[in-house]
C-alpha cells in the first residue's frame, strides 16, 4: 500500500492509497459536517427527482470564463508544462514522481507526462520533433524493460508495470505493487501519443508501432483473479492484491481500457459489475457518486470526453459523467465557503481537498479541540468520511478547470495572489499548502512553515501537476479530448461498457 520512499519522503498509489487511508479514517469525527444523505445506486434503480436536477446552468456558467487565453493560465499551464519536460530524464524518459526531491520514476507520471509532450508541441513550447524524440525514447526504454516474475530486477508483469521504477536501471523499486491502475494511467499516455503523432516520418511511425506493442502485452485477464472485476495490483512475494477495483473513482479509466484491449479484452460484464457498487450522495446541495478526493472526478476525463454520452448508470442516475465531476466540484467549493470547521484560508475563493502532500502525522490543538493533521494521504471530504486537516492542493481546482471554470480560474488565480511565490514558482504551484498548520515550533515531514502564514510544501508531484496541464488543455482546446476521441481503444472500451450518444455514435 504506502512505501516509504528515500530520504523519507512518503508516496503511495493515488487510488489504493486512498481505499487504504479512507477506511483507516473512516471513524475520524464528522460531527461538524451538515447531515447528508447517501443513496446506494443499485442496477435497476430509477433516477431520482434530485439526480435529474441540473447542478447550475453550465453554459451560461462555463461563459463566465469568456477568455480561453487568460494571461495567468496560459502563464500556469506553460510552467505546469516545464515540470515534465525539465525535471524527466531526456536520456530514459522515467518522469519523477516529485521534484525535487529525488525519490524514483510514478508510472502514471509517465503517463502524464507523455500526454504533456503533445500539449508541448501544439503549443509551440517546444518543438514536434523534439516532442516525438521524447516519446520515442520513453518507448523505446519501457519496451525494453525486463518483465518477469521475479521479485527483485523486474520491471513489470504480463505488461503491466510496478507503481515505482527506479532511476538507475528501471526496475521494480523497493517492494512496491505491480499496479493496475497506475499501469492504466501510463498506458492513456501512450494511447495519446499513438494517435497524436500520426505522421508518415519514420520517428512516428516508430511510435506508434511502438505504443501498439506495448498495449497489445496488457494481460487484462490476468489481473481478473476474482472475475469479473480486476484486482488492484499484484506482488511477487504475495500475489493478488486482496481488493478489487469496485465504488466509483478513477478505475473507469482502467475498465474502459481493458475493455477495449485488441488483445486481451475483458467481457462487458466486468463494467456491469463495477457500476453496480457505485453509491450516490448528497451534498452541499449537490448530487453525484460519492468519491471524496476530487482527483478520482478528474483522471479519467483528463483522456476520455464525457460530455453527451451515457451508460446504463448514467441513465439510472440522470446525468453524465462530466455533470457527475461538475457537481463533485462545486460541492467542494460550497464545503469550503461554508468551512465547517473554521480552517484559516479556505473559502469561497481557495477551495481543494484532494489526495497531496500535507505538513505531518501529529494531533495538535485548533479552535479549541485535537485535530489530526497528516503528511501524504488520501484525503477527501463527503457525508461518509471526513479526511481533510486544513491543506489544500492546487491540484482539485486546476484539474477541474474543464468541469467548472467559473470557480477553478478564480481559485487558482487567488491561490497565487495570497500566497506568492512561497506557492507559485517555475513550475506552476507547489503540490499543497495548509495556512491552519501554523506551528513553527513543530518540526514537519516536507517543506517548511511560514510564521504567520502557514505551512507550504517543498516539492511538486508528477500525478498532480499531470491534470492541471492537461485538463487546463482541454478546456482552452479540447486538444487531448479531439486526439482521444478517435482512438480504436477508447471507441471500443467505450463500447462494449454499453456507452452511446453523440460524438460516439458519429460514423468513424
Amino acid at each position: 500500500m504506502k512505501t516509504t520512499a528515500a530520504g523519507g519522503q512518503q508516496s503511495f498509489s493515488p487510488a489504493v492509497g486512498v481505499v487504504f487511508l479512507l477506511g483507516a479514517l473512516a471513524c475520524a469525527p464528522s460531527s461538524h459536517l451538515p447531515k447528508q444523505s447517501i443513496v446506494v445506486v443499485p442496477p435497476a434503480a430509477a433516477a431520482s427527482p434530485a439526480a435529474q436536477a441540473p447542478s447550475s446552468s453550465p453554459a451560461s456558467a462555463s461563459a463566465a470564463v469568456a477568455d480561453r487565453d487568460d494571461p495567468f493560465l496560459v502563464d500556469l499551464e506553460r510552467r505546469t508544462f516545464r515540470y515534465f519536460w525539465e525535471t524527466t530524464d531526456p536520456t530514459t524518459g522515467l518522469v519523477p514522481d516529485r521534484w525535487p526531491a529525488k525519490t524514483f520514476s510514478s508510472i502514471a507520471a509517465i503517463g502524464f507526462g507523455l500526454t504533456s509532450y503533445g500539449v508541448g508541441a501544439e503549443r509551440g513550447w517546444v518543438t514536434r520533433e523534439e516532442a516525438a524524440e521524447r516519446v520515442a525514447v520513453t518507448l523505446r526504454i519501457l519496451e525494453r524493460l525486463p518483465q518477469g516474475d521475479r521479485a527483485t530486477g523486474m520491471s513489470g508483469y504480463h505488461g503491466f508495470f510496478y507503481h515505482f521504477l527506479s532511476f538507475e536501471d528501471g526496475s521494480r523499486y523497493r517492494d512496491v505493487e505491480l499496479s493496475s491502475i497506475d499501469t492504466a494511467l501510463l498506458f492513456a499516455g501512450v494511447l495519446f501519443v499513438q494517435g497524436y503523432f500520426d505522421r508518415e516520418v519514420p520517428l512516428e511511425i516508430e511510435i506508434r508501432h511502438l505504443a501498439e506493442e506495448l498495449f497489445a502485452r496488457v494481460d487484462w485477464t490476468w489481473m481478473q483473479t476474482r472475475p469479473p472485476l480486476v484486482a488492484m495490483g499484484w506482488y511477487p512475494e504475495k500475489g493478488f492484491h486482496h481488493l478489487d477495483w469496485t465504488g466509483y473513482s478513477e478505475a473507469m479509466l482502467l475498465y474502459i481500457l481493458a475493455l477495449g484491449s485488441p488483445t486481451h479484452p475483458v467481457e462487458p460484464e466486468a463494467w456491469t459489475k463495477w457500476t453496480s457498487t457505485y453509491e450516490a450522495i448528497d451534498f452541499y446541495g449537490q448530487h453525484y457518486l460519492d468519491f471524496g478526493p476530487l482527483f478520482g472526478h478528474q483522471y479519467t476525463h483528463v483522456w476520455v470526453d464525457f460530455r453527451g454520452i451515457h451508460d446504463a448508470a448514467n441513465a439510472r442516475l440522470g446525468f453524465d459523467y462530466f455533470e457527475n465531476s461538475r457537481r463533485a466540484t462545486l460541492a467542494q467549493q460550497a464545503w469550503a465557503a461554508a468551512n465547517p470547521r473554521g480552517w484559516k484560508g479556505i473559502d469561497a475563493a481557495v477551495w481543494g481537498v484532494s489526495a497531496s502532500d500535507g505538513p505531518a502525522d501529529i494531533h495538535h490543538e485548533v479552535n479549541g479541540e485535537t485535530r489530526a493533521f497528516w503528511s501524504y494521504a488520501g484525503r477527501g471530504i463527503g457525508p461518509r468520511r471526513d479526511v481533510e486537516d486544513g491543506t489544500i492542493t492546487p491540484t482539485a481546482a486546476g484539474g477541474s478547470m474543464a468541469f467548472a471554470p467559473e470557480i477553478a480560474l478564480p481559485a487558482l488565480v487567488e491561490m497565487a495572489r495570497r500566497h506568492g511565490d512561497e506557492l507559485y514558482t517555475r513550475y506552476g504551484f507547489l503540490d499543497a499548502f495548509n495556512p491552519t498548520f501554523d506551528f513553527p515550533e513543530i518540526a514537519v515531514h516536507d517543506g517548511h512553515v511560514v510564521p504567520g502564514a502557514g505551512w507550504y510544501d517543498s516539492d511538486y508531484l508528477g500525478i498532480d501537476q499531470g491534470p492541471i496541464l492537461l485538463m487546463i488543455e482541454n478546456y482552452r482546446s479540447g486538444l487531448i479530448w479531439k486526439v482521444m476521441r478517435d482512438h480504436p481503444v477508447i471507441r471500443r472500451g467505450l463500447t462494449r461498457a454499453g456507452f452511446s450518444g453523440e460524438w460516439l455514435d458519429e460514423k468513424h
